[in-house]
Order: C-alpha cells, then structure tokens, then sequence
C-alpha cells in the first residue's frame, strides 16, 4: 500500500506544486504555508497568484522542468498536469510521492472542525458562494474555496483562522470522493460529464458515495425537490430543504419585487429567518435555502443568514451584470448544462425585457451530442439565439457535432463560425429594451464585452 498525504503534511516538510498559480492550486499553497510546510512550485506563466505567493516567501518558477522539484520530498498536482510532464516524470523516476490537489484538499479539511462540501451538478459556485456570504456575517473567519470569483472576497478563495471550510465540490472525475466533509450538501443530480460518467446511475452512485464520507455526526444536507438526488441518497439519514416537497427547511410567504424574492426561511415549523435576496430565479431560492440549512445545522443564528444573503449580489460569471449597449442591457452567465440554461432563461423571462437576445457556446463536444434534444428544447425559450462554435475544452471532436446541428432545430437561431461573428450580430440586433445574455463555460463573454469597448 503506497503513503498516503497525510503523512507528509507536516510542518518542515518540502512540497513542490505543479501548477502553483491556478484558482484552486494558489489558495492549497497559502494553506500549505500557513501550516509550516516549506512550499514551492511551478507554473507556465506569472500570475496575480504566483506574485501574491512570491510575497509570502513561496519559491516558484515559471516553465516546467525537472530540476524545478530538486529538494521537494513530495509533489501535488492538478488534474491538467499529467505523467509526461517533466516534473511529475522527474519525482517519478526519483521514487516521489504524486498526489492530486483534491487528495490534499480532503487531508486538510480533517483538521477543521466543521467542512461544508457543496456538490451538485449545477448551482455549485453561487451556493457555495451565498454560504460563504453567511458565514462571514457571523464572523465565523472561515477558509473558502470557490470555483469562480466572490466579489466579497476580491478572489475565489480565503484563508481564515476560524474552525470551518467551505469547499466547492466538483464530480467530475470524482474529485469530491477525495474530501472529508462533515456537512455535504447535495443541490441536484443529472446527467453531465458523460466522457467520464457511464450515465445517471453511474453519477448517482458517485453521489452517494460522496454523501456517505459523511462522518456520523454529520449532516447530509439535500434538495428534497430533486428527485435524482434523493433517489440517490435514498435511506440515508437528511436534513431537507424544497420549495415543493415536504422538507425540514422550506421558502414560504415567497413576494417577489422586480423580479427579486423575500421569503421565510422555516425549519421544522418555524422561521428561522427572512431573507431578501438581490438575484433573481426559483434556482436561487434553492440555492438560498441550502446556504441557510447549512447554517442551521451548524448552529449559526438565523440573524446572520438573513445579513449573510442580502448582501449576496452574485458571483463573478454568473448574471453578472456587463453593461449597456444602445440601450440594451448585457449580462454574462456561465450557463453550461440544460438544466442550468432552463434556470437562467426562466429568469430572464420573467424579468420584463422586450426581447431575451441568448449569445449560447457549448462546452465539450461529448456534452453536446449526450444532451442535443435538452439543449435545443431550453434554447428555444429565448427570443433571438445566436450560436457560437462549440468550446472543445478538453476535448477532441470525435463524435461529428457543430453548434450549427443546434441552429437548425432552433427556429431562427444564427450559427456563427467565430466569436466576432457573434460580436457583430449581437451589435446588429440590440435594440432599447432588449436583456442580452452572453451563455457558456468557455470565453463566450468575451463577444459581450467587446460591445462595451
């Protein structure tokens, strides 16, 4: 049985961090640090995060080469940096240990007292997000990992002296099975990431086996409403929150003002808060609820939910507002899934724009073609669709599939090439009144921006 990182993260340890600057690789190396560990690293290119490291004493160079590991007694990596590179290669032929940034993740959220491991397949970063807001109305200095940028904190991340963790918690390749969370909380359930998913059974069990690394002092915190969630989840012990179904924690008295709800939050019966929300969507009264069930079971005041949720005004990429173009106001969202799109084009709609003008780039190929008909039906609820070319991500196009396949099931939709195609259309089109969404994973908010120059 070969070591575990545990047994390396100790203080007067050496650790060399491949892909030290990334959004979730910088934050690792700061706690490292804080830790007593001797950390350096590498990366392609200098970066806000690798300056902010080098300030704190990090060593890091810019490139990937072998001798950048001399010294190191063992190595993290991303999930981007595979067995060729020249380092990783390099600790291999020298007998070093390799371990995945989400294995050390999970090794140093044992040392909190409370981790609050966020998961589902959409709602993630605003959730995690709204908690984050929370927490830091009770004071309670906790360390936060985000996958996208929180406006609160300047960044995706920070490192606080508090006992608790708030951790994004991503699926996909079943990273999140490495954590330790001591409160899941499990927001939905579909299909997604099928070049690594075999299919919905295959996600739902990843999900189970996510919920049961649940301590038995813990709390496994679920969407009640989400039936492939609680079919997954199916005769564990809950904490619910829904809209819908019967749960320990409900939104009810929902009034909303210019398309933004108050509601009470009521657990077991009774409010615990009132919350005024500053986004829009059912989606977000969801994700509001699992922020608050999480406090709740941690023992946080219903006062701090209630300060901790009005001043959530979203997170970077997701509605954020851009700007006005000839009167036309334009939001970007990182909108890359179905059930994501219904969510955002739900929202859209109720909110009083003459037209919904939806800029839509799909992300990955494999994602694409699994849920074509999915895609093209959530489409169809805006009022003008223009396609951009797929974002291939990671992927290579073996399965044959352009976004002008989608163009032609959408009634009038535009398909363009090239994203300065769809710069030009969206600035032929906008008109006083109209709401114009730039949608997707990829650098499809860079059409939306240039409108703004």
């Amino acid at each position: 049985m070969g070591s575990t990182i545990q047994e390396y993260l100790r203080a007067g340890r050496r650790v060399h961090l491949c892909g030290i600057g990334g959004v979730s690789m910088s934050p690792l190396a700061e706690v490292l640090h804080g830790m007593g560990l001797l950390v350096q690293g590498s990366d392609m290119q200098e970066s806000g995060g690798v300056l902010h490291l080098r300030e704190q004493g990090v060593r890091i160079a810019i490139g990937h080469r072998a001798d950048n590991i001399e010294g190191a007694e063992f190595l993290i990596r991303t999930a981007a940096v595979h067995d060729d590179n020249p380092e990783i290669a390099a600790a291999h032929a020298a007998g070093l240990p390799v371990f995945e940034r989400a294995e050390a993740w999970g090794a140093i959220m044992r040392s909190y007292r409370n981790a609050v491991c966020i998961a589902g397949t959409h709602g993630k970063t605003t959730t995690t997000s709204m908690t984050t807001h929370v927490f830091m109305a009770a004071q309670a200095d906790p360390t936060v990992m985000i996958g996208g940028t929180l406006p609160l904190l300047h960044s995706g991340y920070r490192v606080g002296r508090g006992d608790t963790i708030i951790m994004e918690s991503c699926e996909y390749c079943n990273s999140f099975l490495h954590f330790s969370p001591t409160v899941a909380v499990v927001l939905n359930v579909e299909e997604d990431h099928l070049d690594f998913f075999k299919d919905l059974k295959d996600i739902q069990h990843s999900f189970r086996l996510f919920a049961q690394l649940v301590p038995r002092d813990g709390v496994i915190v679920v969407n009640a409403d989400d039936k492939n969630a609680m079919e997954a989840l199916d005769g564990m012990s809950l904490f619910t929150f829904a809209l819908q179904a019967p749960a320990d924690c409900r939104a009810e008295a929902i009034v909303f003002h210019s398309g933004l709800p108050s509601f009470d939050v009521v657990v077991h019966g009774e409010v615990y808060a009132h919350v005024t929300l500053h986004v829009g969507g059912r989606h977000n009264i969801l994700n509001a609820l699992a922020a608050a069930a999480a406090a709740y079971v941690l023992g946080l005041p219903g006062e701090a939910v209630e300060r901790g949720l009005s001043s959530f005004s979203g997170a970077g990429r997701r509605f954020e507002y851009k700007g006005e173009f000839h009167g036309a106001r334009i939001y970007d969202d990182y909108a890359h899934h179905p059930g994501e799109l219904h969510a955002l084009l739900t929202m859209a709609k109720s909110l009083g724009y003459q037209r919904v003008l939806c800029a839509f780039q799909p992300h990955t190929f494999t994602r694409t073609k699994a849920l074509f008909s999915q895609f093209v039906e959530e489409l169809r609820a805006a009022d003008q669709v223009i396609l951009a070319e797929i974002f291939a991500a990671r992927e290579q196009n073996t399965v044959g599939i352009s976004s002008a396949d989608l163009a032609r099931e959408i009634p009038g939709a535009i398909f363009c090439p090239t994203l300065r195609e769809v710069e030009d259309t969206l600035r032929g089109m906008a008109q006083p009144g109209d709401l114009i969404l730039t949608v997707g994973a990829g650098n499809i908010y860079t059409a939306g921006e240039a409108l703004l120059k």
